[in-house]
């Protein structure tokens, strides 16, 4: 009988994406369903940027592109990490992959051996762990809950470190919970890294923009830190350009070298068309970034007052992206006409399906005590959303 590679079978899917494909499915029942399971920002591409697509398209960038992307690109990251960041990079250490995804999935491929450990603090991107399976190592899953604000300690990070660890992924701002590493806590995890040779930080800061405490921080900055690191960055978040598949990694030559040699074999460069809209989001005026950053802000104040609001539910106030991850366990137990809510799983779908809102279990995220909503939509949704949430949570008894 036919079978899928074991390589393959290792892998769970992807519970944001089922969970937005099935309330899609609903949808196109007729039922009046809120999404709030999909992490992308509901805004249109500003127009500028799509007029610099229209462009290249008429200029017939049509061709491939470079596997590491267009030279025009690579120099306006540079100029961004230089001028936002205070980090210099050259060219050379600069690579365009086909969104942020595959700019952490290259980085893993490309470090990461068979039983080496990858250290992973939960909760977590929903990917991750599955993409250290698929390089053939091991998840080392470290639990930074609720109670320390969803971000892991220097000493939970020394305690999770052994001769087989060979990476730590941080994402800060987070997915799912929008918490931020404070400059402070970066140098806390810094010299524990420092002290362990040959052990690397993939920083993804693809939410970067999309804070609400002031300027962001990144490991790299941390004297030492910037060769042991690799950033992920891209479009996609604070350009509303999810579709157009631009990320980016920053980092010591010899790593980059190595994910240009493993993307050209399996997806080559980047769309050239993107790339170009790319070059005009990073160069032109970044007003469309502040306006977006304000309306997720005022948006994350009132999902946490409503959230706040509703019996049962623990709420913490997230500093970035746009999610709010509360915590729910006080509903395990309860039940309410044959739907028996035992984990995040049955309280996510227990919503999808009495309250007609779509989010997602923290179990797909290493947390099962908290469940994920994107706010990432209209002050309207939102308003109803948590209407619906807060009369289907009362009725669990």
């Amino acid at each position: 009988m036919a079978q899928l590679s074991d390589r393959l079978n290792r892998l769970a899917p992807s519970a944001t994406l089922a969970m937005s494909q099935k309330s899609g499915e609903m949808k196109a029942q007729g039922i009046d369903v809120i999404n709030m399971s999909v992490g992308e920002p509901d805004f249109n591409t500003p127009d500028h940027i799509k007029d610099a697509a229209k462009k290249a398209v008429d200029n017939n960038f049509s061709r491939y592109s470079p596997v590491p992307g267009y030279m025009d690109l690579r120099e306006a990251i540079v100029a961004k990490l230089k001028n936002e960041n205070g980090l210099t990079y050259t060219v050379n250490e600069i690579l365009v992959s086909n969104g942020a995804k595959q700019s952490v999935c290259n980085a893993v491929m490309a470090l990461v051996n068979e039983g080496d450990e990858v250290i992973i603090p939960a909760p977590y991107w929903v990917s991750y762990p599955q993409m250290v399976k698929l390089a053939g190592g091991e998840p080392v899953i470290v639990e930074a809950g609720f109670e320390q604000n969803f971000k892991m300690t220097p000493q939970q990070l020394e305690a999770a470190i052994t001769p087989k660890t060979k990476m730590l992924i941080l994402c800060s701002p987070s997915n799912p919970t929008g918490s931020v590493y404070s400059k402070e806590e970066l140098e806390g995890l810094a010299e524990v890294i420092k002290r362990h040779e040959d052990l690397y930080v993939i920083a993804d800061e693809i939410y970067e923009h999309i804070n609400y405490i002031g300027k962001h921080n990144s490991i790299a900055l941390v004297p030492g830190m910037k060769e042991r690191t690799i950033i992920v960055n891209g479009v996609s978040k604070a350009y509303a350009m999810t579709g157009w598949r631009i990320g980016y990694i920053a980092a010591p030559e010899w790593i980059v070298k190595g994910c240009n040699k493993l993307q050209g074999q399996y997806t080559s460069g980047p769309c050239s068309v993107s790339q170009k809209a790319a070059v005009e989001a990073y160069t032109a005026s970044q007003e469309c970034v502040e306006t977006m950053r304000q309306a997720f802000h005022r948006r994350r104040d009132l999902i946490v007052k409503l959230a706040k609001d509703i019996p049962g539910l623990e709420v913490n106030v997230p500093e970035g992206a746009f999610y709010l991850f509360p915590k729910c366990s006080n509903f395990f137990g309860k039940s309410y006409e044959g739907h028996v809510i035992n984990t995040s799983t049955d309280l996510a779908m227990y919503l999808l399906e009495v309250a007609h809102v779509a989010t997602v279990a923290g179990d797909a995220f290493g947390d099962p005590a908290c469940f994920r909503m994107s706010y990432a939509t209209s002050d309207e949704n939102i308003c109803e959303a948590m209407r619906r949430i807060k009369e289907a949570l009362a009725k669990l008894k």
